[in-house]
């Protein structure tokens, strides 16, 4: 998983098709499109998507833009609701 942070603008945000064949090519199959007033964001993932081809992705998605940033994950877990009265 990468996120790819970048300037938002006003325009609607929208992935050329040729950017989802290059992302389908790195091993991305789920993106998830984030945004605040200032700040757009991708969430990339694919069980075949290296953390290493993050810069490929960003740049097949926000192009050559000055401000883009990546995020790699530190840790992912998976959580899960106890039981009353605690685990046994």
């Amino acid at each position: 998983m990468v996120v790819v942070l970048f300037p938002a603008s006003d325009e609607e945000p929208t992935l050329r098709p040729g950017a989802l064949e290059e992302l389908a090519r790195l091993g991305v199959t789920n993106v998830a499109l984030l945004r605040d007033g200032s700040t757009a964001g991708l969430v990339l993932e694919g069980w075949a998507f290296a953390a290493e081809a993050a810069q490929q992705a960003a740049w097949a998605v926000a192009g050559a833009c000055d401000d883009v940033r990546t995020l790699h994950p530190l840790a992912q877990m998976a959580v899960s609701a106890v039981a009353k009265g605690g685990a046994s």
